[in-house]
């Protein structure tokens, strides 16, 4: 990898530049970022990418069920690029709009558990005594268990729906944002520019979300980013086990749990095209999160 786009840019510039300097100079984070940009996209704007609503009963003809890639609709009015599932739903479509509920629950799921263990950790952090003895012991015994058992055990408990998952991602995954928050809050919670705000008298809401806060974002940018990744794969695993989401609401694991059965009679389209759907999404957001590691923390930069 060639130096870091710190020792090239001016003082002056920007952090925002920097970061498009640093992507800049690799080719594989820069192909993840596009191949990332255009599956956000893809997501964002499905209902009108897609060929057709998969899910409206009226636009779907049971005479269409498993069509080969390639093969046009018994009306002729469309070409099922992708082929057809066993409902007749075209699968081009499906994945569409499967990644976007894929995506929408590993991104909430994400943003919630970053927000509840980034909170409790800062707490457990700056202020230390019990609080952040109970909270390590929880956090112990959370991260003693599986993501997926916990996730299980709650999904067993509160049933099917996209809500519920969330709920179930965000208690598999607090406790990463939790420890990392409360292991960079005490580090820099004993520099010298904490001390010179406590004796300059400034509150303890400002010293936390002003100075200690910010300081603290970097690991745990890192962290979110390969979560997402984790969540999204997570949901997966959970929608192909049947405890996930609802047949109403397919995600890209469901879609490749409906199509499984029918990969021993050589209808493989249904079940791999989905997978190399969430293959691609997982590798996109694993490269991305890769160059931010790098940026954010140059010590771990390779010479």
């Amino acid at each position: 990898m060639s130096a870091p786009a710190d020792d090239r840019l001016p003082l002056g510039v920007g952090p925002f530049a920097r970061l498009v300097a640093a992507f800049a100079d690799s080719r594989l984070a820069l192909a993840g970022l596009a191949l990332l940009l255009t599956i956000a996209l893809a997501a964002a704007f499905a209902p009108w990418l897609a060929p057709q609503n998969p899910y409206d009963l009226m636009q779907l003809d049971i005479l269409d069920s498993r069509l080969a890639p390639g093969s046009p609709s018994g009306d002729g009015r469309l070409t099922y690029h992708l082929g057809t599932d066993a409902q007749g739903r075209d699968m081009l479509s499906a994945i569409l709009y499967g990644l976007r509920i894929s995506v929408v629950v590993g991104v909430s799921a994400t943003v919630l558990a970053l927000l509840l263990g980034m909170a409790l950790g800062l707490v457990a952090g700056y202020f230390g005594g019990r609080f952040d003895t109970l909270l390590m012991r929880i956090v112990d015994i959370q991260l003693a268990f599986p993501s997926i058992l916990t996730a299980m055990i709650l999904l067993a408990l509160f049933g099917q729906g996209i809500d519920k998952i969330v709920i179930a991602l965000v208690a598999s995954q607090w406790a990463y944002y939790a420890r990392t928050t409360r292991s960079t809050a005490m580090v820099e919670g004993r520099k010298e520019y904490i001390e010179a705000a406590r004796l300059l008298g400034l509150s303890t809401a400002r010293i936390v979300f002003r100075h200690l806060l910010p300081n603290c974002l970097p690991p745990l940018i890192v962290v979110a980013a390969l979560q997402v990744a984790a969540a999204i794969a997570l949901e997966a695993t959970l929608s192909f086990l049947g405890l996930g989401l609802p047949v109403t609401e397919p995600s890209l694991g469901l879609l490749i749990a409906n199509g499984f059965q029918y990969l021993y009679s050589g209808r493989y389209w249904i079940s791999v095209f989905p997978g190399v759907a969430l293959l691609l999404t997982i590798l996109a957001i694993n490269l991305v999160a890769d160059q931010l590691r790098d940026v954010l923390n140059p010590r771990l930069q390779k010479q």
